[in-house]
């Protein structure tokens, strides 16, 4: 569900941020509309908005873990963690964990790709938010035993439009993917 459609409909943040994302026409490649965050990121109210909507909505759900996928994750995934009082556990690409991992491949709209968890970093029964932008959502943390409560996403993709649920789990956008006007 769109954040929008979630007692947020109006609420200038929310428009905030999507304006704050760029879009990059035909990269990686010919065709896609790239949702840049980078200049989000650089834009510290609507970096701070996104970061604050998740937290509002998380912060009585009794989560344990938030989990994020290498790089997008990454960003927004340690501040809402800590303002939760949960642990922040990375998924890497291949490689980048020391220590003993699970992984997972599966489908982009431009190729494959594969995400590594260190096991035990995260318990049966606890219960996990997952910030990705791909249906990857569940699949390391009910390996584990452990109970996704949602996905989260900051963009929404053209494949889960007008979808409430990504493998079986809620999910929660804040924007719709944006196109642009006068392109290809």
């Amino acid at each position: 569900m769109f954040a929008a459609e979630n007692g947020l409909r109006g609420d200038p943040r929310l428009q905030g941020i999507s304006e704050a994302i760029r879009v990059v026409p035909h990269f990686p490649k010919k065709g896609i509309m790239f949702q840049d965050i980078t200049t989000l990121l650089l834009n510290h109210k609507a970096f701070k908005d996104t970061v604050d909507i998740f937290v509002d909505r998380y912060r009585d759900m009794d989560i344990s873990v938030v989990a994020g996928i290498e790089a997008r994750g990454f960003m927004f995934g340690p501040s809402i963690a800590l303002a939760i009082g949960a642990k922040f556990v990375p998924l890497r690409k291949p490689g980048k964990l020391p220590g003993e991992r699970i992984s997972e491949s599966y489908v982009l709209e431009y190729g494959t790709d594969c995400l590594e968890m260190h096991v035990g970093a995260v318990q049966p029964g606890e219960r996990a938010v997952y910030l990705a932008q791909n249906k990857l959502c569940n699949h390391f943390t009910e390996r584990m035993d452990a109970k996704v409560v949602e996905c989260g996403c900051v963009i929404g993709l053209p494949e889960v439009k007008g979808q409430n649920r990504l493998n079986g789990k809620p999910l929660y956008i804040l924007v719709e993917p944006r196109e642009l006007e006068d392109c290809c």
